[in-house]
């Protein structure tokens, strides 16, 4: 959920504050950082800093803010979306200030300048920080687009200008992907090339948030004569507060989802939320022919203009056989890879910014497990310390001697439920078990043909609770995931707990508080 604490001198300052789906619970909830650790180290931040407007970056800052009260710093694409959020909420915006990237600012012992850096949202941010005599750069996610649609490609003298610096903290979640990750322009050919080939009306979906996307589909639909509606809430929200900062002066008249049956089909390209399978979204209306105010016909095209997220690929993928049961052409990520650019820096671009920046030290963040372990193994060639792959609720110590993991906190769940923020009760057990300690679990999981695979490290911290023999605990996992037959992973989720809970009171003296998270991950790719 991307909230990073930096505390230097007795001062803290926090990084993003964003929140996350919690696909394995019913009705997938929200969930929030937990503030228990903030709270046990009598920690409050006295700024936040946001890097941009991903709901992955700014997702909780409405529900957690009203802890610290400190000064907001953002963008203007990411304060508008903000104070949308804070409006919501019935929160003042008062403490949302605006930084135009490229400016510096103060707090406390620390100084940070914004600098500019593409990614699949505009005005995304590195914060270069100096705190003492440190020099430490936070990248947010990033990659090198030299043709970004929206906004400038990244200036490279201002990055030779930061070298060297004691610590990047750096994504990592396309570090095992050779080369260097396409370019938005790249995309908008292939958007035009593919729409020209289309008769009928052509629905377009993609994140919401990626603005140079919806350009890029806006000059493909003038070029082939047709006109554009939105659907779905998210992208409204966006395109409105893109549009009053001027990124979007480009966009022709739209016409309301209402009228679209008055128009010939092809002369129609509607741009539409819900590319993950999302069970209320505009897509999936589309797919049920539930919408009221359109049916598609077989002659109609859908372009998946967005990648699967990880969890998501059996809902995607149901979502795609209607649309063909319907007579629909469907494009995507399989069959046309060319129409959608990853957001992240593959190992070609990581290795380009640390010859800029020249790190001593990286400390990899973002992506899995075997993502920080590949962003390790390329600052290792590089000639940079990369001793640590950090895991949630780690207390990380950077100083003369480098970097060193000084504490472990867990963090159990907060999920957000009827506008409270409430902590997730661990599984349920029988009552005549007396629970003693916590175990806190994390089990990465992906999906195939055939069923689910454990993918990675099995994610454990036994606190407090009677030995567990993790070895015969992760065999007997794997066995349980061939097994469970399930579509989603709610549904896994709901077969896999009472299996847990009956496996842990058979092997373990006491049977401790049991916190279960199941997290959607990438298959690794040869």
């Amino acid at each position: 959920m991307n909230f990073t604490l930096y505390g230097f001198a007795q001062h803290w300052i926090a990084i993003d504050c964003g929140m996350m789906i919690r696909q394995d619970l019913p009705n997938t909830p929200l969930q929030v950082p937990n503030l228990d650790t903030l709270t046990t180290l009598n920690i409050t931040p006295e700024a936040l800093f946001i890097t941009h407007g991903h709901e992955d970056h700014i997702g909780a800052v409405a529900w957690l803010w009203p802890h610290w009260q400190c000064p907001i710093y953002a963008t203007p694409l990411a304060a508008g979306l903000l104070r949308l959020k804070f409006a919501e909420h019935g929160l003042k915006h008062d403490a949302i200030k605006v930084v135009e990237p490229g400016e510096a600012l103060t707090s406390g012992p620390f100084t940070l300048r914004y600098l500019n850096l593409t990614h699949s949202i505009p005005e995304s941010c590195a914060l270069m920080m100096l705190a003492g005599d440190y020099r430490i750069l936070h990248t947010g996610d990033w990659k090198l687009d030299a043709e970004p649609l929206v906004g400038k490609p990244v200036d490279a003298a201002q990055f030779r200008a930061l070298a060297p610096v004691d610590l990047i903290v750096g994504d990592s979640t396309n570090a095992p992907m050779p080369g260097h990750s396409g370019s938005e322009g790249d995309v908008a050919r292939a958007l035009a090339k593919t729409l020209s080939t289309c008769k009928g009306r052509v629905v377009v979906s993609c994140f919401a948030s990626n603005v140079a996307r919806i350009v890029a589909i806006a000059r493909a639909a003038q070029r082939c004569g047709r006109r554009i509606s939105l659907m779905g809430r998210s992208m409204e929200r966006m395109v409105t507060v893109a549009r009053g900062l001027g990124y979007l002066d480009e966009l022709p008249p739209l016409v309301p989802a209402h009228d679209l049956g008055y128009l010939p089909p092809e002369e129609v390209v509607i741009i539409a939320t819900g590319s993950q399978g999302e069970p209320r979204a505009a897509l999936q209306r589309l797919a049920q022919g539930r919408h009221p105010f359109v049916d598609l016909q077989p002659d109609d095209s859908i372009i998946f203009s967005a990648k699967a997220i990880p969890g998501n690929e059996r809902p995607i993928e149901r979502l795609k056989k209607r649309f063909t049961q319907l007579g629909v052409s469907v494009y995507d990520e399989f069959n046309h890879p060319e129409l959608h650019a990853t957001g992240h820096p593959a190992h070609d671009e990581l290795c380009t910014m640390y010859r800029w920046v020249k790190p001593k030290h990286l400390l990899p963040v973002h992506g899995e497990a075997r993502h920080q372990q590949a962003h390790q193994a390329i600052a290792t060639a590089l000639g940079i310390e990369a001793p640590l792959a950090p895991l949630n609720g780690d207390m990380v110590r950077f100083d003369s001697r480098g970097l060193q993991c000084e504490a472990r906190y867990p963090q159990p769940p907060c999920i957000v439920n009827q506008n409270n923020v409430t902590p997730h009760p661990g599984l349920e057990a029988p009552s005549h078990n007396q629970r003693r300690g916590s175990l806190y679990l994390a089990l990465p999981v992906t999906a195939s043909e055939t069923g689910w695979w454990r993918i990675g490290r099995l994610m454990l911290d036994n606190a407090g609770a009677s030995p567990l023999d993790e070895d015969s605990f992760s065999d007997w996992l794997d066995e349980q995931l061939e097994e469970i037959h399930a579509d989603t992973l709610a549904e896994l989720r709901q077969e896999l707990q009472p299996r847990i809970i009956a496996w842990l009171a058979e092997h373990m003296q006491h049977l401790p508080e049991v916190h279960l998270q199941i997290m959607a991950a990438e298959m690794p790719t040869s």
